[in-house]
C-alpha cells in the first residue's frame, strides 16, 4: 500500500472543520440556555406563586448565574474560535493557496462582521444577555425582599444579589470584547 503524505493544507483544513464543528455544538449548546433559562424562571414563579412562597424565588439567582455562566464561557468560546479561524488558521491557509498573497481564506469569518447593523444587534444581544441571566433575577430577589424579615434567608439573598451582579459585570465587560 503506498503511503500517503500529509499536506499541510491538508492538516489545516482538518483543524478548520474540526473547530468549526466544536464552534456550530456551542452555538447550539449555547442557544438553547437562553430558552432553559425562561423554562426555569417559569417554573419557579408559577411554583412561587402557588405556594405563595416568595423565599422560593431564591432558587432564581443561583440558576440564573449558573445558566448565565455557562452561556457567556460558551459564547467567549465560540467568538474565541471566529478570532483563531480569522487571525491564525486562515492567514496560514491563504499562504499555501498562494504564496505571493492576495488570497483571503475563509472571507466569511471576517465579511459578517463588516455588517452595519452589527452594533446594534450586539446592544440588542447585551439586553437579552442581562434580562435573562441578571435582571430577572434581581427582580425575584426585590419581590422576596418586598415580604421578607430578617435571618439567614435575607443574608442569603444579599449574597445572592452580589453574585448577580459580578455575572452583569461580566457580562458587560465580555460584551466589549472585539
Amino acid at each position: 500500500m503506498p503511503e500517503q503524505d500529509v499536506t499541510v493544507g491538508q492538516l489545516l483544513l482538518a483543524e478548520y472543520q474540526s473547530i468549526k464543528d466544536e464552534q456550530k455544538a456551542r452555538i447550539g449548546f449555547r442557544d438553547n440556555l437562553l430558552y432553559v433559562t425562561l423554562g426555569v424562571v417559569a417554573a419557579v414563579i408559577a411554583a412561587a406563586a402557588q405556594a405563595k412562597q416568595a423565599s422560593m424565588l431564591l432558587a432564581l439567582p443561583p440558576v440564573c448565574v449558573v445558566l448565565g455562566w455557562t452561556y457567556l464561557v460558551n459564547d467567549q468560546k465560540i467568538s474565541a474560535i471566529g478570532t483563531y479561524v480569522r487571525d491564525e488558521l486562515g492567514p496560514r491557509l491563504a499562504v499555501l493557496a498562494q504564496p505571493g498573497g492576495g488570497f483571503q481564506a475563509f472571507g466569511w469569518e471576517t465579511a459578517h462582521r463588516g455588517d452595519r447593523r452589527r452594533g446594534s444587534r450586539k446592544a440588542v444581544q447585551i439586553a437579552v444577555d442581562l434580562t435573562a441571566f441578571c435582571v430577572v433575577p434581581l427582580a425575584a430577589l426585590m419581590v422576596f425582599w418586598v415580604d421578607a424579615g430578617s435571618g439567614l434567608l435575607v443574608a442569603i439573598s444579599g449574597l445572592e444579589a452580589l453574585t448577580v451582579a459580578g455575572l452583569a459585570w461580566q457580562v458587560v465587560w465580555y460584551a466589549k470584547a472585539p
